[in-house]
């Protein structure tokens, strides 16, 4: 598979205030879904993993505290809905939300940006 690094973003020089502006809006983003967790997350519930327990499989490393935590936060950030069915055994699924999917094309760029840098890795390491 060839990867073509595209040649750096030429943006127009900014005033002060969109530059602050820009740097807020980024921080926004980030203390929603920064972290080593958050968007593996919700990738794998975005691919159908919704059970505790196999959120936790398949996404490796991750602790069931930390995992816990993260879903609360998610939750309360209106990405995750927590469903408790309550048939015996009672079962607790977490959900992407709607608004999850305002994330797809940060998800697309954030995977295609790391192949590519993945692929320089491994070129220059040769």
């Amino acid at each position: 598979m060839e990867t073509t690094i595209e040649t750096p973003l030429t943006l127009k020089p900014m005033s002060t205030s969109e530059c602050q502006g820009r740097l807020t809006a980024v921080g926004d983003a980030l203390y929603v879904i920064g972290g080593k967790w958050k968007l593996r997350i919700i990738i794998a519930l975005n691919e159908g993993h919704h059970r505790f327990n196999e959120l936790q499989r398949v996404i490796n490393g991750i602790s069931a505290k930390v995992l816990s935590q993260e879903l609360k936060d998610l939750e309360m950030n209106g990405l995750v809905e927590r469903r408790v069915h309550t048939d015996i055994p009672v079962v607790v699924e977490y959900l992407p939300t709607p608004y999850t999917h305002s994330l797809k094309n940060v998800l697309e760029a954030l995977s295609t940006w790391g192949v590519q840098h993945r692929e320089k890795l491994r070129k220059e390491a040769k």
